[in-house]
């Protein structure tokens, strides 16, 4: 058995050296994916255009601006000289928001009779965007008061007193940067859609070109037919998962905290649990633009919409949490980011690893079922 499954493993990798393009796609196109999505998709927001209405115009409203430019979150792009311009300059997306500052900011501010009062005109159409906005604003206005009640008091011999002083502190990632916390998701599509693709291509190609029946007439049976020709993918996947996390560390920054055995059997577990998918999509396809589409089907859309790479699966409604178990990219993240970003051992994503077991086995177990199917068929 172990002659003829390394005799069909040399005989996949003869035809891997063969496809020079394959194989380049195989092992650099994945890094050059990291690369993109990387830098592209974040959440972290600076940069802010923003454009000023100050009717005040004094030293007054002249600090309360720079509150906003002393950090990268805002860029002053415009200021406005009348209330029609408001309106043009958010409609033409000059900015992404407006301070106006009413006429009698100073005033206000120095009788201390009544709450002053700012307005901020957001753009709303990108609802997380206008919220993480908000919330800037927020914090620098919140800042601007407090400093303003700490030097009232000096000034007449008071001294500021908080009664409750709010020190947050972030656990595993102090910056709050969104990229540590996508890496591993991209880490997760890459690897299934180039183990899943990679592999239905290979087995379906067998189909094509009609060798798959010398095969089957042949002593080696369907188990050593389908290790043999996993057994490169699965190396190219592990070799391929140290590229992206050698990128991540250089480019990013991402420093694996935990054990790098366990990621290393994590990973493991999860590639062959998507080569059983890209085992059944072969079984199912007969021919490889067939087996492509389905293949890049059933691994991207579920691994990028469904797997918490992106959007939270605790958010979704009940039906669509059961629905996302569809895809072992949602428990190979949970276990990726608790190794790189927590350092947590194997205590703590067990479970994970044992539902990717079950993922795989069931992927197999259909497979195997369909292939009879077929021969009986035939």
């Amino acid at each position: 058995m172990i002659n003829r499954t390394k005799a069909i493993a040399k005989k996949e990798i003869k035809q891997l050296k063969r496809d020079a393009r394959m194989l380049f796609v195989i092992l650099f196109f994945p890094v050059f994916l990291l690369v993109i999505f990387g830098y592209a998709v974040t959440f972290d927001v600076h940069h802010i255009k923003l454009a000023i209405f100050d009717k005040n115009k004094t030293e007054v409203s002249r600090d309360y601006i720079k509150s906003f430019t002393e950090s990268t979150y805002f860029d002053i792009v415009k200021y406005l000289d009348a209330d029609k311009e408001v309106k043009e300059t958010l409609d033409e997306k000059y900015a992404q928001v407006v301070l106006v500052i009413p006429a009698d900011f100073s005033n206000t501010l120095a009788t201390g009779s009544q709450p002053t009062k700012v307005q901020f005109l957001i753009d709303g159409v990108d609802g997380n965007t206008a919220t993480i906005i908000m919330n800037y604003v927020n914090g620098a206005t919140r800042s601007y008061s407090l400093k303003i009640q700490e030097d009232y008091l000096a000034s007449i011999g008071g001294k500021f007193y908080q009664p409750i002083n709010l020190e947050a502190r972030y656990w595993f990632n102090p910056n709050l940067e969104s990229t540590k916390f996508l890496i591993p998701g991209l880490i997760a599509m890459i690897l299934i859609v180039t183990a899943v693709v990679s592999v239905s291509l290979s087995l379906v190609r067998e189909k094509e070109r009609g060798t798959i029946e010398q095969i089957n007439v042949s002593s080696i049976n369907t188990l050593e037919l389908l290790i043999g020709k996993s057994l490169p993918y699965i190396f190219l996947a592990l070799l391929n998962a140290a590229f992206i996390l050698t990128a991540g560390y250089f480019l990013f920054d991402i420093a694996i905290k935990g054990s790098y055995i366990w990621l290393f059997i994590t990973t493991l577990i999860f590639v062959i649990s998507s080569i059983g998918l890209g085992i059944l999509v072969s079984v199912i396809a007969d021919s490889q633009q067939i087996a492509f589409t389905i293949a890049t089907f059933a691994s991207l859309l579920p691994s990028v919409i469904l797997s918490g790479f992106i959007f939270p699966i605790d958010s979704m409604p009940l039906p669509i949490q059961i629905i996302t178990n569809i895809t072992p990219a949602k428990f190979f993240i949970v276990a990726l980011r608790a190794i790189v970003l927590r350092g947590v051992g194997p205590e703590a994503f067990w479970d994970q690893l044992l539902y990717l077991i079950l993922f795989g086995t069931f992927m197999l177990t259909a497979a195997s079922i369909i292939s009879k199917k077929k021969a009986r068929a035939v």
